[in-house]
């Protein structure tokens, strides 16, 4: 059965990986796998390094761990000049500082709005999640860096989160993903900090370009990446449709909804679902495809109804 006729994408959660090593993963690019494997994060954060001799590092993963220690030692010789961020989570973003004192690179990526209502947020573990950074090479949508070793390109893609960027290498035409599109599982779009809307727009963007192969933040790379982005957003799709259902039936706030539209899902990601019902919510209203029954903020026991 093709994607397109999937309730679900074809998810692929095999990754050859050995933990504590720098490995190459493509031509021009290596991967650490950080030890912060979970529910949320798969086997753990990728730390990716592109480029030979003079070197970008993308998302240098948690503050804890012994990712740092194994990437100097694998790179003696060589020099780390750019430290690229896909986004400020904590699993991404957490270890920047301390690689930026050791090597001086630049910290490039795309700075937040401090006003953003996901600024002080939760994420679905219940612990706040977000590292400001102060950016070197403040990026945007379309901005390019480009050093001896490498040339890449920051495709800005919210909906994950408000400053998430995607990094084509042009060298090879691979696309960096981050946690907008990864072959293990869908991204996590929670509000305040995620937004289903742009997210979905996001993944439109990306149907128009013809990168060979994605990789991503968590789990292994996505081959025929056009094919799978196109299965996303059908399934996101299709979750609309249940979102209706449920409506009809009576089932009318998203904490009711989510145990009728996930059932079996695994209690790890059950906070995650339920944050995933509530962006489709919000953004089928922003639309006009469902209504509030009574003004007030966005919560699990907010009802929504069918319009007319």
């Amino acid at each position: 059965m093709s994607s397109e006729n999937r309730k679900t994408p074809s998810f692929s959660r095999e990754m050859t990986f050995q933990y504590g090593a720098l490995e190459q993963v493509a031509p021009g690019l290596r991967r650490i796998v950080c030890r912060n494997s979970g529910p949320l994060t798969f086997k753990g954060t990728n730390l990716y390094v592109i480029g030979e001799g003079e070197v970008a590092v993308v998302d240098p993963g948690p503050a804890e761990g012994d990712q740092l220690d194994v990437l100097m030692q694998a790179l003696a010789g060589e020099r780390i000049t750019h430290i690229l961020l896909t986004h400020s989570h904590a699993d991404h973003s957490g270890a920047a500082g301390a690689l930026r004192e050791r090597t001086g690179a630049l910290t490039c990526g795309m700075p937040r709005r401090a006003e953003h209502p996901g600024a002080g947020a939760t994420g679905p573990s219940g612990h706040k999640f977000i590292i400001p950074v102060d950016y070197g090479v403040p990026l945007l949508h379309g901005s390019r860096l480009a050093g001896p070793g490498f040339e890449i390109e920051a495709v800005h893609t919210p909906g994950h989160a408000p400053d998430h960027i995607c990094f084509y290498i042009l060298a090879t035409n691979i696309l960096l993903s981050g946690d907008h599109v990864m072959g293990w599982n869908t991204s996590v779009i929670a509000p305040p900090e995620g937004h289903m809307g742009s997210y979905m727009r996001s993944l439109e963007l990306l149907m128009e370009r013809k990168e060979a192969v994605y990789f991503p933040a968590h789990g292994g790379p996505v081959h025929e990446p056009q094919r799978y982005v196109k299965a996303l957003i059908f399934h996101r799709r299709w979750r609309e449709g249940e979102i209706v259902d449920c409506i009809r039936a009576g089932v009318a706030s998203a904490g009711r909804m989510v145990p009728r539209m996930y059932a079996g899902i695994e209690p790890g990601l059950m906070g995650a679902a339920a944050l995933a019902v509530l962006a489709q919510l919000e953004f089928m209203a922003e639309k006009g495809a469902v209504i509030m029954l009574k003004p007030g903020p966005l919560t699990m026991d907010q009802e929504f109804a069918l319009p007319g």
